[in-house]
């Protein structure tokens, strides 16, 4: 099936900015500034406040959701409007675990590379499968279980391969352990938040970008009041800010306006995630979930690919190797070996007539996946 200009475009969208997401984040973690009140420079440690970007970004869909809608006003096709009434309360359960998600693997950035961090998000594959079973009565078939050991798998060498590599000043060994530990960690609460939305939302046919941008409206108002009391509540050798705070969102400003490129990579995460989600939402449309998969694999390579020519990690064989079992189990955990078997086998085409609509289970992914 040849490619039009316009899926082209889509589909290097989704790749160019899914990358830029991960990076920009990393970019920002990496820089130093001077805090407020004359603080000595110190890391930009804020993943409270980046996660509050990030839902700004999510937030942002909705201006694209009704934009569409003014522009299918008059038409015929009413793809943009929900096919029934829904309660937006709905969204705030799986806000709330995006938010707790999302912050979680914010703060496991500062700790660990940007390849490792994509990678270990591999981990949503076996949570997943595992909650759909416990709580939505669904079966795995064989290659499904086969992809979640593979999964396992996969995890287990890009962790050796976090031990074993040397460790700077900036990432210790025990920093990189635990960052490891809370993007797991992460990956169980970004998969019970996908069975929430499974359960409760997408029964209610609501279009994806108005699902994005309503839990990124929650995750926004409700993680930005949050900010006043992290500012106060103590955090130890957890916190990254001179004032041993939970979140210190007055001393990130400072540093942004002492170093302006730190607002150029926040800048670049907040709209990187508003055109992901846009461009994710349209290569299922116009392509297939299935090269959306693909396309959200590869940007795992562009993002080690890039980390390794600036220098932020060094070159570790193990990630190759376990970068090729985390594909080989998302592989067949979604089964995408199924159409490629019926094409060698049958002359079947790639993308078969189900493809391109919602995917279900562990084919399926969340409406807002990020990062």
């Amino acid at each position: 099936m040849a490619w039009t200009k316009y899926q082209l475009f889509l589909a290097g969208l989704m790749l160019v900015t899914g990358s830029i997401n991960t990076l920009s984040a990393k970019w920002a973690d990496n820089f130093t500034a001077e805090g407020c009140g004359g603080s000595k420079e110190h890391s930009f440690q804020h993943p409270f406040l980046q996660a509050v970007g990030m839902f700004l970004g999510e937030f942002s869909c909705l201006a694209a959701f009704y934009l569409l809608r003014c522009r299918a006003a008059g038409q015929s096709d009413s793809s943009v409007d929900p096919q029934q009434p829904f309660n937006p309360l709905l969204f705030l359960p799986p806000a709330l675990c995006d938010m707790t998600g999302t912050s979680l693997m914010y703060v496991a950035l500062n700790m660990t590379s940007a390849s490792s961090f994509q990678m270990l998000r591999g981990a949503v594959i076996i949570f997943t499968g595992l909650f759909s079973v416990a709580f939505l009565g669904r079966r795995l078939v064989l290659s499904q279980w086969l992809g979640i050991l593979a999964t396992i798998a996969g995890l287990v060498v890009v962790g050796l391969a976090d031990l074993l590599s040397k460790h700077d000043d900036q990432h210790k060994l025990s920093e990189v352990i635990t960052g490891d530990l809370l993007i797991i960690m992460a990956q169980i609460i970004v998969a019970i938040q996908m069975v929430l939305e499974e359960k409760f939302v997408y029964k209610h046919n609501v279009h994806p970008l108005r699902a994005v941008g309503t839990e990124g409206l929650f995750g926004f108002v409700i993680l930005s009041l949050l900010l006043v009391p992290m500012y106060y509540i103590p955090a130890g050798s957890f916190s990254g800010n001179p004032r041993g705070t939970l979140e210190d969102a007055l001393d990130a400003f400072c540093q942004v306006g002492r170093q302006p490129l730190i607002a150029l990579a926040l800048l670049g995460n907040i709209s990187s995630i508003a055109f992901f989600n846009f461009a994710g939402i349209s290569v299922t449309k116009e392509l297939s979930a299935t090269t959306r998969m693909v396309l959200d694999s590869l940007r795992t390579v562009v993002i080690w690919a890039v980390s390794l020519a600036l220098g932020w990690e060094a070159f570790h064989a193990l990630q190759i190797l376990g970068f090729l079992i985390l594909l080989m189990g998302t592989a067949l955990y979604n089964g995408l070996h199924r159409p490629l078997l019926a094409r060698l086998s049958r002359g079947r085409p790639l993308a078969e007539e189900g493809e391109q609509e919602r995917l279900l289970g562990g084919t399926r992914t969340p409406i807002n996946d990020t990062s």
